[in-house]
């Protein structure tokens, strides 16, 4: 495809590293952000990106448009990277619908299972689903710092409709700019492999207010931690969904779970999380915003007979806790993560 019509439809940290590579890369791109001064800075300023052991670059944006601005819009887009939180994805398609060409496609590059609402919006034929594994922080409008290179960024790209599969060569082409790229035949899976990462690491992490990899060296953490994502495969397989490699992982026996959360945790924290990285929940929680729990450790206990999932059923209760001010996030919330778990089991 030449110069297809390109759109970002959330640019915080993840979208904005997206929308810039692409740009860098000589593709028509607008951003669609829902932060006001954060729109104003790229309008007035670009976004500046650091990168890790590279240098900061500032990347001109010529359309940036606030969501009230998409009523405006009068020509439809080829293609649109959706990187709003998987709770905004259903609103996100109903406001781009209209602004996406009859034989368009949304892409969702996101957390959680968000595949399905995209399909049922937009049609399967017009949905594909997509794993990602890019870390970053943004704490101030109009500038990123991406803790993970091109090098140290991964993403697979799938559908649950054949009649879209023509799409995936342009997307894996395009998010070749930010990354690695694998075409998977089992998108489904492949995201349920990456929730169950997200499971062990992302709101325990926060949870304890520390980066990934500090709270993974904590023993009784550690423990939980796996739990969690040991858990969340037991959801997955009760789906159905089957053991798949992400992240490059090797090697992958589909008949041994119980050596598999260890591996994809090993591989995580080796090549793709650096020191001090801080997970998406983590950051919500310090812009004081809402975060994902209910679609990641969530799902699982939705998923599961009720009391089969006790340490993500711990997880939820302490993040709940957390996000209506009642608790901190800090290494004190261990011990009561751990009794609560254990309360469930």
């Amino acid at each position: 495809m030449s110069s297809p019509r390109i759109a970002v439809l959330g640019t915080g940290a993840n979208g904005a590293v997206v929308g810039a590579d692409l740009i860098r890369a000589g593709h028509n791109v607008t951003f669609i952000e829902q932060w006001p001064e954060h729109v104003e800075t790229i309008r007035s300023d670009g976004i500046r990106i650091e990168i890790e052991e590279e240098g900061t670059f500032t990347t001109r944006v010529d359309r940036v448009l606030h969501l009230c601005d998409v009523a405006t819009l009068t020509e439809p887009f080829d293609i649109v990277f959706m990187l709003l939180k998987a709770y905004d994805t259903r609103w996100g398609c109903e406001l781009i619908r209209p602004h996406v060409a009859a034989d368009g496609v949304v892409v969702g590059v996101q957390n959680g299972m968000t595949i399905d609402s995209i399909a049922e919006i937009m049609g399967s034929n017009r949905a594909v689903g997509s794993v990602i594994e890019v870390s970053s922080t943004m704490f101030e409008p109009g500038f990123v710092e991406r803790h993970s290179p091109r090098s140290r960024s991964w993403f697979a790209v799938g559908t649950i409709d054949p009649a879209a599969n023509r799409w995936l060569g342009h997307v894996a082409e395009l998010l070749r700019c930010v990354g690695d790229v694998e075409i998977t035949d089992d998108i489904l899976s492949a995201k349920w492999m990456k929730l169950v990462i997200n499971a062990a690491e992302l709101v325990p992490s926060a949870i304890l207010g520390k980066p990934i990899a500090d709270a993974a060296r904590i023993p009784e953490m550690q423990q939980l931690m796996v739990a969690a994502g040991n858990e969340a495969l037991d959801a997955a397989l009760h789906l159905g969904r089957r053991i798949v490699p992400i992240f490059g992982l090797e090697n992958v026996a589909p008949d041994e779970p119980a050596v598999y959360v260890d591996r994809l945790i090993e591989k995580l924290l080796a090549d793709y999380v650096l020191e001090g990285t801080m997970s998406t929940v983590l950051q919500d929680w310090k812009r004081g915003r809402h975060s994902e729990v209910d679609e990641i450790n969530g799902l699982v206990v939705r998923t599961l007979p009720a009391g089969v999932a006790p340490v993500n059923s711990a997880v939820v209760e302490v993040a709940h806790r957390i996000e209506t001010g009642e608790l901190e996030p800090g290494e004190s919330n261990l011990s009561m993560l751990a009794a609560l778990a254990s309360e469930s089991a």
